[in-house]
């Protein structure tokens, strides 16, 4: 996922709406924009905190409040050593006959004022709690009393039950890293893969670039900062995202798979309908701020902004750049299957579907027996296109089909009944698993909305699958609403024994909406010829999932090490295959270490340097360095997708029961996308893809080569030694089929659900 490269071709001398300007001053009119945004964002959400709480106080605290005063007023006391007086010599006389009311409107007023600056110093207290960064430099596992006291202090600002966006308020300002450590930090991360010779070459251009353009430069991030409660978040949004021309499919987009070993029902409406009545039960929960907000490392709470644009969102193209279109509500789905477009209601009376009357409606869809019209089929391959080639024809499209349009674009989300089946068989479970990533990943080109926040992906056989477009927010936040979902649909609300969703038809519903699209004929050939750029470039890319069951979590934790060290390492040793030692190794996971917590507390490298190059774009000023480091290619992009509602899961009864995480593409056309997620304590799945058209790469051939660092990683250990003994004494490739596979069948046996991809 990482796409900053596409930062460098951005045009400085351009407004957010692409008009030409002059370069008075374009730099400080961004940064005026940014914290226009940044206060905008501030104030809605300090609406939305009085109407359902004021974190970490409550409506009923200002009730408390008020009627102590009220008492004390009565016992001839004075709480606000005569400023109650004074408000009620203020108020109008009304003629004396309401000298009680008087009272107590200057008790209201004073009470108020009192209220608001008790919340207004809980959250800068909070802030100034939260701004403390000691626990990150402690040991795993160990916390110092400082921090205990730190950890106690934060819980008792946060109040009792904190809800989604409760710390944002409180959140402390992105910090400016020191240019100085940003650049020494970045000629030791680039040491060990360049020769002497051009690491030479790059520390003189770093010393020049800090001797002549470093510090205006970063006058600006600073005074940013001040201005905006984060100083590179939108510019990241808008110059690696929204600015990209390149089409959204593979380049920017990710998927996340269902569970590897079981499908709860084979019968596809029955699975869409359950699936789209859990995510929208997340988004009521979504909406009244009943998510817990996320805390790293269980102690410090991290900003929720990104989950507010998860539902009702879609990517609008422009043509030089796109822009995000978020509506407040949307009370249906956008349905494809087989060239068809449905428009699908999801609410009743403004009450939700159940999930029968939703596998209903999406049956329904499924027997209808109309074709499509002739290039309805293949539409959506345009959202697959070049941005500026989609704009402009999507231009014409609003003024023939705009009700079809705004019906796909307004939806809650999109939905795709795929044709064909999908998951893990028996027969061929490795081909099996890369098709079911490549058909999440890119589908056939022309059957996802790729625009859409979020398309939800239902397989001919029950399988599911998600395809998210990225700019809108990182894997974290789709993949909390995953994992609710996946727990939701299977465990909470389940399925009878024939495999439908529980509950009872209702047969009053009216028919899911058939979207016409009158296409008009100057399109027809861009559909052609998005269809055609959409198959070349899904099949370029190979896709490759490796399921590795031999030690998880468990073992590494055993090892005394961090697990995302652990595998990153590991990544690094199969893309280079250098001889280790366990020194080495320790010092190496250390490093790591060191180096994501540096991230962690805003003193990381790459968004500094990015923002320092941004600014450096709009004022004209040309830094050799900056543009050396936006311009280089990184051959192996990896992420982590983290499962962070464990208590949805048992693991220990149902261990197959738990999303196997998903995919990106590469970010260089001769490099590698690697995406790895824990499975419960003992399984880690890979997945891997890369451009076929690449003679450098192989994601078949990286696979074999994780899996022999992991084991060779592993054999450091003394507890791992047994783990490639066992794995090489069964023969590799059989091994690998049995860890993957057939070790799996007890655990999907145990779960007493209706069926599997057996």
């Amino acid at each position: 996922m990482a796409e900053a490269h596409q930062a460098v071709g951005f045009r400085p001398s351009l407004t957010s709406d692409g008009a030409e300007v002059e370069l008075s001053a374009p730099v400080l009119q961004e940064i005026y924009l940014s914290g226009l945004r940044s206060w905008k964002r501030h104030l809605s959400r300090f609406w939305n905190d009085f109407l359902t709480g004021v974190s970490p106080a409550s409506p009923l605290s200002w009730l408390f409040l008020f009627s102590a005063i009220q008492l004390a007023w009565f016992l001839q006391l004075d709480p606000s050593l005569g400023l109650m007086e004074k408000i009620k010599e203020l108020l109008p006389d009304w003629g004396g006959q309401h000298h009680g009311l008087r009272g107590v409107l200057a008790a209201a007023l004073f009470a108020s004022c009192l209220w608001g600056a008790l919340i207004f110093t809980l959250h800068v207290a909070l802030r100034l709690l939260l701004s403390y960064h000691g626990w990150l430099l402690e040991p795993h596992g160990a916390m110092s009393s400082p921090t205990k006291t730190w950890l106690a202090l934060v819980r008792i600002f946060s109040g009792r039950h904190p809800m989604l966006f409760s710390y944002q308020r409180s959140l402390p300002r992105q910090p400016v890293p020191s240019v100085q450590d940003t650049v020494r930090k970045y000629l030791e991360s680039v040491r060990p893969v360049l020769s002497d010779e051009d690491f030479d070459w790059t520390a003189v251009l770093a010393q020049e670039f800090l001797r002549l353009q470093a510090s205006l430069l970063q006058w600006y991030l600073r005074l940013k900062s001040w201005w905006a409660s984060n100083y590179v978040s939108d510019w990241w949004e808008e110059f690696v995202y929204l600015r990209s021309r390149n089409p959204l499919m593979v380049n920017s987009n990710y998927y996340m798979m269902d569970f590897l070993y079981v499908t709860p029902t084979p019968l596809q409406a029955a699975r869409a309908g359950n699936a789209v009545h859990a995510l929208l039960l997340y988004r009521h929960r979504l909406n009244r701020q009943e998510i817990p907000p996320t805390l790293l490392m269980g102690m410090r709470p991290l900003c929720s902004a990104q989950y507010e644009k998860i539902f009702n969102t879609t990517r609008i193209p422009g043509v030089q750049k796109d822009y995000i279109r978020h509506l407040h509500d949307s009370q249906h789905v956008a349905v494809f299957h087989r060239g068809r477009f449905f428009r699908m209601g999801t609410h009743s009376r403004n009450s939700l579907l159940s999930p029968r009357a939703l596998e209903q409606q999406f049956q329904r869809i499924l027997d209808d027996p109309s074709p499509a019209c002739p290039h309805e089929e293949h539409l959506a391959a345009l959202t697959a296109a070049p941005r500026g080639t989609w704009a402009q024809v999507r231009t014409s499209l609003k003024t023939q089909a705009a009700e079809a349009l705004e019906a796909v674009e307004g939806a809650a989300f999109f939905v795709s009944l795929d044709a064909e089946p999908a998951g893990l068989t028996r027969e061929d479970p490795a081909a099996s698993l890369d098709a079911y990533a490549h058909a999440l990943l890119a589908g056939r080109g022309h059957d996802r909305w790729f625009d859409k926040s979020f398309t939800l992906i239902v397989f001919s056989n029950g399988k599911l699958g998600l395809s998210v477009e990225h700019s809108w927010a990182d894997c974290p936040i789709s993949g909390h609403m995953w994992e609710f979902t996946l727990a939701t649909e299977c465990f909470q609300l389940g399925y009878s024994t024939d495999g439908h969703c529980k509950g009872h038809p209702d047969p009053t519903l009216p028919q899911p909406q058939r979207l016409q699209w009158d296409l008009p004929d100057q399109i027809h050939s861009s559909i052609s010829l998005a269809l055609r750029g959409a198959k070349i470039l899904s099949e370029n890319v190979d896709c490759h999932v490796v399921p590795f069951s031999l030690f998880g979590k468990s073992f590494i934790r055993r090892c005394h090490l961090s697990s995302d060290s652990f595998i990153q390492i590991a990544l690094q040793l199969a893309h280079f295959r250098d001889p280790q030692c366990l020194a080495l190794f320790r010092v190496a996971a250390d490093k790591h270490q060191a180096l994501l917590k540096a991230a962690m507390s805003g003193q990381g490298v790459d968004r500094h340097l990015f923002a320092l190059y941004i600014v450096s774009r709009f004022l004209h000023l040309q830094s050799p360095f900056l543009t050396q480091v936006h311009s280089e290619q990184w051959q192996l992009s990896t992420s982590q997708i983290p499962v962070q509602q464990m208590h949805l899961f048992d693991v220990h009864n149902y261990p197959d029961y738990v999303s196997s995480g998903g995919g990106f593409g590469p970010a260089d056309d001769h490099g590698y996308g690697v995406s790895y997620i824990f499975m419960g304590d003992g399984m880690i799945t890979f997945h891997i893809s890369s451009k076929k058209s690449s003679t450098k790469t192989d994601s078949h051939r990286l696979g074999q080569h994780i899996e022999d660092a992991l084991l060779d990683v592993a054999s450091l250990f003394q507890a791992g030694q047994h783990f490639k003994r066992r794995f090489r004494g069964s023969g590799k490739e059989n091994s690998r089929h049995r860890c993957g596979f057939l070790s799996r069948q007890t655990g999907a046996s145990k779960a007493s659900m209706t069926s599997t991809d057996f």
